[in-house]
């Protein structure tokens, strides 16, 4: 305000000291040329600083401000100071929504942005895989546009929706089991949460289907059992022993395989729980080859030709009691699916690269292709009344399984229906002794 005022005192000074000159000079007349020529010196002036200062309005923003004197100084000065403070403001609003996107790129879950047009204004990765979508193509797009299920459509309209998720199955990513929530946010935005819960369907599926399978898998053995002991009571004084004998002893054996079925899920659940990885204990392979040879002697009872051969590295490093679990269930499933008659060979050999490799080779019934892939799988079995006959608990191959990824090894399977299958352990180079 000081400097305006002074500007201003100080064109009145010189537009009078004008007219005092040009009236000494050239009395009334001049006087009135001169104090018109001073205030439009003062006027054009004026117009030259308005100019400069639309000039500068267009440059690009941080452009310095014209420098001047007077009222014009302060008044650049105070154009100045305002636009650094919007800069700064800027700066800071440009940090804090950086800061704002990487904090919804880390999350865990699917987030996007719709206008009040419910046309696409971010989302973060997940969004895209979940949906199946690309931000650099997509944003802008209606988002009903993209994902065109009439459920989601609905679920956008109702309002009343908003607080339930929706569990929609996208074409544009089949395969996946979205779960989306909407919640409505400032200047008529929407915010939409993505959870892909596949993978959580398909745990809460297996574990529907470990239950009753477990239930299935104990009730058949425990009604055979409590069926004989029964039986065994009734007849208790008019039957003679050695047929009360033999309802025990079937009664017994169907303990003894309730028994193996326990035990065998202990054995897994152990294995499946973030248990700590096996010790480097060094294993020799004579010894624990022999071991297992001699459990499939006693399993096959004579009723098979049974072959070992050891020309591998020396030893292994890893948890004996867990690799010769797997290598006895390998072993005991040949026993178990091979004819009498049959041939089992056992193999211990090096692998490429200085690995190794443990096979079971039989002769047996041989398993057809579309099978393979879930014979790991829990339970699952090919011919299940063949393999109950046989004494399997269907855990085996499960077992199997996450010993050798423990040890970084990996279970490769060859079979065909009437020729045989062949099961091979191969462990990585860190893992054997040579």
């Amino acid at each position: 305000m000081n400097a305006i005022f002074s500007e201003l005192l100080t064109a009145i000074a010189l537009a009078a000291l004008a007219a005092l000159v040009g009236w000494f000079a050239a009395g009334e007349h001049g006087a009135s040329l001169l104090l018109l020529g001073a205030i439009g010196f003062f006027f054009l002036r004026q117009l030259w600083m308005v100019l400069r200062l639309i000039r500068w309005a267009g440059c690009p923003l941080g452009t310095p401000t014209p420098s001047a004197s007077g009222a014009w100084g302060a008044a650049f000065e105070a154009l100045h100071r305002r636009a650094r403070l919007a800069s700064a403001e800027r700066e800071h609003a440009t940090e804090e929504l950086a800061r704002f996107r990487r904090a919804a790129e880390a999350l865990p879950d699917g987030v996007m942005i719709l206008d009040g047009r419910r046309s696409i204004e971010w989302m973060n990765l997940h969004a895209e895989v979940c949906l199946g979508l690309k931000a650099s193509v997509d944003t802008g797009s209606c988002i009903t546009h993209l994902l065109r299920e009439p459920e989601f459509r609905d679920y956008l309209d109702n309002p009343d929706h908003r607080g339930v998720p929706l569990e929609l199955h996208t074409q544009r990513n089949p395969g996946r089991n979205l779960q989306i929530q909407a919640a409505p946010f400032a200047a008529g935005r929407t915010l939409l949460l993505v959870r892909d819960v596949t993978q959580l369907q398909k745990l809460a599926t297996m574990r529907r289907d470990f239950v009753a399978n477990v239930s299935h898998e104990l009730k058949t053995p425990l009604t055979v059992t409590l069926g004989f002991v029964e039986t065994a009571l009734d007849a208790l004084h008019d039957t003679p022993s050695q047929e009360l004998a033999q309802y025990l002893q079937t009664a017994a054996e169907q303990a003894r395989r309730m028994q193996q079925l326990i035990d065998d899920l202990l054995t897994l659940s152990a294995l499946e729980t973030d248990s700590p990885p096996p010790l480097d204990d060094p294993i020799e392979a004579a010894a624990l080859l022999a071991d297992v040879f001699q459990e499939i002697q006693v399993l096959s009872a004579g009723r098979h030709r049974l072959t070992l051969e050891n020309q591998g590295p020396r030893g292994l490093l890893g948890s004996a009691r867990e690799l010769r679990s797997a290598f006895a269930n390998l072993a005991g499933n040949a026993v178990r699916y091979t004819p009498e008659g049959g041939e089992i060979a056992l193999r211990w050999s090096a692998e490429g690269e200085a690995g190794g490799r443990f096979s079971v080779r039989d002769s047996g019934i041989g398993i057809a292709r579309e099978h393979l892939p879930r014979l790991t799988e829990r339970f699952y079995r090919v011919d299940r009344g063949r393999s109950r006959e046989a004494g399997g608990t269907g855990l085996g191959l499960a077992i199997v399984k996450h010993v050798l990824e423990r040890h970084q090894a990996v279970l490769q399977i060859d079979s065909e229906p009437g020729r045989g299958s062949t099961f091979s352990a191969v462990f990585p180079p860190h893992r054997v002794q040579s």
